[in-house]
């Protein structure tokens, strides 16, 4: 079962370094492939983000390889055998975000289902 869990991890975190990635970010198709048709989003601004208005962010180019995210203490735990939490700091233009999501398995693979960011020091 411990496997299991820790590859249910592993797949939500490669998903959620992919997001990050301007590459993928710069291509809607690709953000869609991860992101589950219920998706939701509580900013660090406090707005809330859908499927629609979260591809528009992305597509923008808001982060390029020239100022990539930097992400530390990821981790994660596995809730259910089909639902992993993830939890990481990013760093993007010297904002520091708490980050938190929720990534479900389904018959396409894991798309994260909720992500959340809050501002912190």
């Amino acid at each position: 079962m411990a496997d299991e869990s820790e590859q249910a991890v592993q797949a939500a975190i490669d998903g959620e370094m992919r997001l990050l990635d301007p590459e993928v970010r710069a291509s809607p198709a690709r953000v869609l492939e991860l992101l589950d048709p219920e998706f939701t989003e509580i900013g660090a601004s406090g707005r809330r983000w859908d499927v629609a208005s979260i591809l528009t962010v992305t597509s923008g180019a808001s982060v390029s390889p020239e100022s990539p995210v930097r992400v530390s203490e990821m981790s994660g735990v596995a809730l259910a055998p089909d639902v992993v939490h993830l939890t990481y700091f990013a760093v993007h233009q010297a904002r520091r975000t708490w980050r938190s999501s929720v990534w479900r398995l389904t018959e396409t693979g894991w798309r994260m289902y909720f992500h959340q960011g809050t501002l912190t020091s």
